[in-house]
């Protein structure tokens, strides 16, 4: 079927719009009570509750989801479902955020009065600052746009998309504000990918494999045997108190068959690379994924202390999911 309308130009109009609501906000932040609500936030005891109907709802749990991943407690309340029973979840030390574009909505005007008897602070994050919602809110958090993205001027598109991103802005500062590191995020996101890449550390794969070993004077049958049974594609050269000296990798053997035919004198001092690329054993493992990225190689010796640990292979961060 041939449509009669240009795709791409509608698609970049309704970008470039909200893209300019967006960047819009930033001038709007003056005057907004912005600054004052974060810090309230930050004083506040209790949870984030976040509120909103129909689209504004969708956003409040996109943003209460952000926040209890970056160290806000936050709760989602639908503000139908408020009147009806879950205003129950709402404690004396809580702050409510509720969400709406006319700030007017029937649902809004019930939920208000009951909210305030319950002594909450009450941001409104809102379209229109002389709406109902924002002038009885503490704060304003003024998300106003000229117009939807929408050509009938209807559909919520760039009024939820500056919604999304205030919220986005007002967790930021909050994660800041309370110097929340990667570490506890890794706390938060334990899970799939992303959790492996904050928590998982190289002591956790090495240990699985066994630490390929020759002495300096093993022949090249020996270093050859040790680097297949182990399986790593390595072996280290230690002395006699395994000291590392240094590592052999079947690279190694490779390049070492093209230039000799006689191996009955060659040891593994005679191959070995005195400078492996290393890393500590408590060191996070997707640094080791970074640094075999950026030598272009396969296995990193790992060190515990300085001393000789194993090895850790690409295979065991593709395993994990890292790569």
């Amino acid at each position: 079927m041939k449509l009669q309308i240009n795709i791409h130009k509608i698609a970049t109009n309704v970008l470039k719009k909200e893209a300019e609501a967006v960047l819009q906000l930033a001038s709007l932040l003056q005057d907004s009570d912005f600054e004052a609500c974060v810090e309230a936030i930050l004083d506040c005891a209790g949870r984030v509750v976040i509120t909103g109907i129909g689209k504004s709802a969708i956003i409040a749990q996109k943003i209460v989801a952000t926040l209890n991943s970056t160290g806000t407690p936050a709760l989602f309340m639908h503000a139908a479902d408020a009147i009806h029973g879950d205003l129950g979840m709402i404690q004396a030390n809580d702050f409510v955020i509720a969400i709406s574009k006319s700030g007017n909505t029937p649902e809004i005007k019930m939920l208000v009065p009951l909210l305030k008897r319950t002594g909450v602070q009450m941001a409104a994050l809102v379209g229109n600052k002389n709406s109902y919602l924002a002038q009885q809110s503490d704060f304003i958090l003024d998300a106003s746009v000229d117009s939807e993205a929408c050509p009938l001027n209807l559909a919520p598109t760039t009024s939820t998309t500056t919604a999304l991103a205030l919220g986005d802005a007002l967790a930021v500062c909050l994660l800041e504000a309370r110097n929340f590191t990667s570490e506890d995020f890794a706390r938060y996101h334990p899970g799939g990918t992303l959790g492996k890449r904050l928590y998982l550390r190289v002591a956790d794969l090495f240990g699985q494999h066994d630490l390929p070993t020759v002495n300096p004077q093993a022949t090249v049958s020996e270093i050859i045997m040790e680097i297949t049974s182990k399986r790593l594609g390595a072996t280290a050269v230690v002395d006699t108190d395994s000291k590392l000296l240094g590592i052999i990798t079947d690279g190694d053997i490779r390049r070492m068959l093209n230039r000799h035919t006689d191996l009955s004198g060659i040891k593994a001092t005679d191959l070995m690379n005195t400078t492996p690329k290393t890393i500590e054993a408590d060191e996070y493992a997707v640094k080791a994924l970074e640094q075999m990225q950026h030598y272009n190689i396969t296995q990193l010796v790992v060190l515990r202390d300085g001393q000789l640990a194993g090895f850790v292979h690409l295979h065991d961060l593709l395993r994990e999911g890292l790569v």
